[in-house]
This record gives C-alpha cells, sequence and structure tokens, in this order.
C-alpha cells in the first residue's frame, strides 16, 4: 500500500496508507458516527463536497450490495477510516468496497486515527482538508488547503440535481400524483412515496413554480441535497410561490431552504450533524424518535416567522429539528425519515404528508406544542 496524507488547514497532517487508489481531493472533513450504513453514506449526494471520516474502526466488513445505494453514483470527496477490512462477510456482498470506490476513483484511506480527528474536530469545528498520495512536500500542501475556498456559498445542488424531469417506479394503482424537487434525491425518499401509493415525477432544482402548479400535483417534495442551502436561490423562489397553493413536505436541505425562504435565521454548526443515531422529540405527540442525519446548516429559533411554529427538537444539542406552518400547508423536518436506525420512528411523516394532501390539514394539534417546546428546553 502507497502513503498517504490528511491535511488539515490548521496545519495537522495525519499519515496513513491508501487502500482504494482514486484522485486526490479537497472538502470540508466532517465525521459520521453510524456503526454500519457506510453504502448509504457513499451514494447520498447530500455528502457531495465533503470528506468523510467514520468513527466505526471497522469499514468494509460486509461489502457492497449496490442494493442499498442511494444514487447512481458516489459523491463523497474520499473516505478516511480507522482500519479497512478486505474480505467481506455477508451473502448479499457482490463486491468489496475498495472495488467499489476504485470503480468511482475515490480515494480511500486507512490508518488514520479516526478517534482523535474526532475529538479535534468536536472542539474546533469543522475544517477543510485534502486527502492525497502525493509526495509534495507538508508546507506545500498546508497552503493548497488554505486556499481552498470550502463549500460555504456554493450550490452543490446544482451539481447533484437531475438535469431533466422523470418518473420514479409507479405503482399499479396510484392514491397522488407528488412532484419532488430533487436537490440531491435519495432513492429511499422516492420509494417511500411509491410505497405509500404515489406517482412520483422527479424535476431539477431549477423548476419554476408554474411548472409544477401547471401539472396540478396533489403535493410537493423538497429533497434532501447538500451545501448551503442561502445559494440555492431557484428553489427558495419556487417555495415562496408555491406556498399555500398546494402542500408541501421538506427533508433535510428541503428543510433549510423553506426554513430560508420564509424568514428563520440559518446558522453553520460547528460540526453538524452525520450519524444514524440523533434523538428527534416531535413536539406535537411528545414522543421521541430516533434519526438518520446529515447536515451542517441549521435554522435557529431566535426569530419565530409568523404563521410558523417548531414542531421538532433535536434532544442532542436542542437545535431546531422541524417546522410547520398550518397556513401555507408546508412542513419539513432536519433529519431523514425515510432511513430507518428506529428503525421505522420517522416513517408517520410520509402518512402525515398524505394527511395533509387529502384534508388539507395536519392530523396532529397545536394544543401541547409550547408546553412540550419547553420541556424539551
Amino acid at each position: 500500500m502507497s502513503n498517504a496524507r490528511l491535511v488539515l488547514e490548521n496545519g495537522h497532517i495525519y499519515k496513513g496508507k491508501v487502500f482504494s487508489k482514486g484522485h486526490s481531493s479537497f472538502g470540508e472533513l466532517i465525521f459520521n458516527t453510524a456503526m454500519s450504513g457506510y453504502e448509504e453514506v457513499l451514494t447520498d449526494p447530500s455528502y457531495s463536497g465533503q470528506i468523510v471520516l467514520m468513527t466505526y474502526p471497522l469499514i468494509g466488513n460486509y461489502g457492497i450490495n449496490e442494493e442499498d445505494k442511494q444514487s447512481r453514483q458516489l459523491h463523497l470527496q474520499s473516505l478516511v477510516v480507522k482500519e479497512y477490512i478486505d474480505f467481506p462477510s455477508n451473502w448479499r456482498s457482490k463486491y468489496t468496497l475498495k472495488e467499489y470506490l476504485e470503480k468511482h476513483n475515490i480515494l480511500g484511506i486507512e490508518g488514520i486515527d479516526t478517534r482523535h480527528i474526532t475529538r479535534r474536530l468536536r472542539h474546533v469545528g469543522s475544517l477543510n482538508a485534502l486527502v492525497t498520495d502525493s509526495d509534495e512536500p507538508d508546507h506545500i500542501l498546508i497552503q493548497k488547503v488554505k486556499e481552498f475556498k470550502g463549500i460555504t456559498g456554493k450550490n452543490l445542488a446544482k451539481i447533484v440535481s437531475t438535469k431533466s424531469p422523470y418518473n420514479w417506479d409507479c405503482p399499479d394503482k396510484p392514491s397522488y400524483s407528488i412532484a419532488v424537487i430533487d436537490c440531491g434525491v435519495k432513492f429511499s425518499i422516492l420509494n417511500q412515496l411509491k410505497n405509500k401509493g404515489c406517482k412520483v415525477t422527479v424535476f431539477p432544482y431549477d423548476t419554476p413554480a408554474s411548472e409544477l402548479l401547471n401539472q396540478e400535483f396533489d403535493g410537493v417534495l423538497v429533497s434532501n441535497g447538500p451545501g448551503d442551502p442561502s445559494s440555492v436561490t431557484s428553489t427558495i423562489k419556487t417555495i415562496q410561490e408555491i406556498a399555500g397553493k398546494i402542500p408541501i413536505f421538506g427533508i433535510c436541505l428541503g428543510h433549510q431552504m423553506i426554513c430560508h425562504a420564509f424568514g428563520f435565521e440559518m446558522v453553520k454548526l460547528a460540526f453538524g450533524h452525520h450519524g444514524a443515531n440523533h434523538p428527534i422529540k416531535n413536539l406535537y405527540t411528545g414522543l421521541v424518535e430516533i434519526s438518520s442525519q446529515n447536515h451542517i446548516y441549521c435554522a435557529t429559533d431566535s426569530v419565530i416567522p409568523r404563521d410558523f411554529s417548531i414542531s421538532h427538537v433535536n434532544l442532542n444539542d436542542n437545535t431546531v429539528a422541524g417546522i410547520r406552518s398550518d397556513k401555507n400547508l408546508i412542513f419539513s423536518v432536519q433529519y431523514h425519515p425515510e432511513a430507518a436506525p428506529g428503525p421505522n420512528d420517522s416513517h408517520y411523516l410520509f402518512d402525515d404528508f398524505l394527511h395533509l394532501i387529502k384534508h388539507k390539514e395536519f392530523k396532529t394539534k397545536k394544543t401541547s406544542v409550547k408546553e412540550n417546546y419547553a420541556k424539551a428546553n
């Protein structure tokens, strides 16, 4: 195995070994705390522009099956692990993680003290980084990382979105017709809608409101995706123009853009939420669910716009995890309800979406939300 280095913008360098050959890459270094699900992480468009460090020490032990992939390609910049396992043991496995990464020219490195880096990131926040097998001097690589601009201000949804509309696999007798604005949508979200009996049409991120309204869809889902929500101005404009005219459900980046569209204050978290173990409290029901998350931008509760309320909070740090507006027929969550760490804790949100479509009102009422919010804080 050839030598590799993980170079951070603060000048720290970690040395390891290449386990999958690929191109050197710059990105925002984040850590993911999931103990499994690396195939879903690799193919989740939300990781575009990021170097992913897995905190679980052994990665690759169940191989790759491609049935669990979330998109048609890999989106992360590089993968950093403590120890790579090259002999998978799983009846579903078709090939190794190394083979999968090399097929997509993604550089993977091992032998890195991932625990030390995770602790550092938790103290100083996310850092821009470079993963490389180059033999250039350290000071040259450090300077290159310092010159890297990062993801702030970049419209990464433009990169991962579909270029033209397409129809997803349709049930025999669809009950509703749903438009999905693709800012980096995952296959599992589309499958959840299909399994609920919906005909799904996927549109590019910059689809104008008129195109969605003229086709008389029953509802619109604004998908997850990567990057800075404030930069996806065309989607934000579409959200503003269709609000109140058709029920809207936002997930992750979709949630952030809805928040941005209606005046919530947005912040970039120090190191974000990336993992499959985040406890979320539903303030309308008082119930707690375990969620899968991948985001670094977040709405705050410093200003709650008129006609909106906070519906969910993250119990790890009390950040806003969901909002809704009865007047505008909108609700959104900061996490991935189609994922299954709970395993089915958050699937009810798709039922809530269909209830909103059918009745033009939410299933749960406002009776206890203020009390529950006070208890959560």
